[in-house]
């Protein structure tokens, strides 16, 4: 059950994850079908109209007048999601004055690890070009921002300014405690389904890849990391232990427990005061450090 402190839209939101996604993702119906699921459609039109880009698969929201700009990672279990259904993210951190590109990158199980960090990295690049972008992203892409910055350390390359996660998915074996404390609460994962997702991805590669489950790389050297996770995800300490281990690190990293959200709350900021809330925060950190 939702936690009281939770919004009437976080409580009607986790009860209709959990009557019609989370019975499809446990994967009982087969990949297809959980990436189905993650796919989500929501029944309004996206946010505002985007801008292709020429030369790397993605879609720009352009600010009024920008003061930075942000490469947005989305989520979907590297199986799912587009920059099409993230329009609305975009158009946030846009009206907070960022020029956003959200990359296609391409999915599983068509395309296994690295191909969604080999995808990344080469948008992030191109942005570099101009000044080292602000980063920002959900879920798997929260863990795909993260293993970027892990690689383009460990390669000499530019860092981004500063990185905003949202519930990253950054241990790819699910060895943190609430991904069995949080079993029934979530309204969305089971384990079952984090395990399905991470080898669709992963294929015959180890789930401790530093790549592709970055929690268990060297963290020093970092920009500032800001993190935010509901206190019910199965992901909860792939966020909270990323905080300890940043911190132990000497990187600086802000860490937020929200009660009572579903996973990926933030695409609810149409209606929900807590995805409106995670986005102001994050725009805010994030805005502390660009410089354009």
């Amino acid at each position: 059950m939702a936690s009281p402190s939770a919004s009437l839209a976080a409580r009607l939101s986790r009860a209709c994850l959990r009557r019609s996604v989370r019975p499809r993702v446990n994967g009982e119906a087969g990949a297809e079908a959980a990436a189905r699921a993650l796919d989500l459609r929501w029944p309004w039109p996206p946010a505002g109209a985007a801008e292709a880009d020429p030369e790397t698969a993605g879609e720009w929201i352009r600010a009024r007048s920008a003061r930075g700009r942000l490469l947005y990672l989305h989520g979907g279990a590297f199986m799912a999601g587009s920059p099409r259904l993230y329009r609305s993210t975009a158009r946030f951190f846009a009206k907070a004055g960022f020029d956003v590109f959200t990359p296609a990158y391409r999915l599983a199980p068509e395309h296994r690890f690295p191909a969604a960090l080999d995808d990344v990295t080469a948008a992030y690049q191109r942005l570099a070009a101009h000044g080292p972008p602000a980063l920002a992203g959900d879920s798997a892409g929260g863990g795909l921002a993260l293993a970027l910055m892990l690689r383009l350390r460990a390669r000499g390359l530019p860092l981004p300014r500063a990185a905003a996660l949202f519930s990253p998915w950054t241990d790819l074996s699910a060895s943190g405690a609430s991904a069995r404390d949080n079993e029934g609460k979530d309204p969305i994962f089971t384990r079952r389904a984090l395990r399905l997702a991470a080898r669709q991805y992963l294929g015959e590669a180890s789930l401790r890849d530093t790549e592709a489950s970055p929690l268990f790389g060297d963290l020093t050297g970092l920009p500032p990391i800001l993190v935010h996770v509901g206190e019910d995800e199965l992901l909860l300490d792939d966020s909270r232990r990323l905080a300890e281990r940043a911190a132990a690190a000497g990187t600086a990293v802000e860490l937020t427990i929200f009660p009572g959200v579903p996973h990926g709350w933030q695409l609810g900021a149409a209606f929900m005061p807590e995805a409106r809330q995670s986005l102001r925060e994050a725009a805010a950190f994030l805005a502390r450090f660009a410089t354009g």
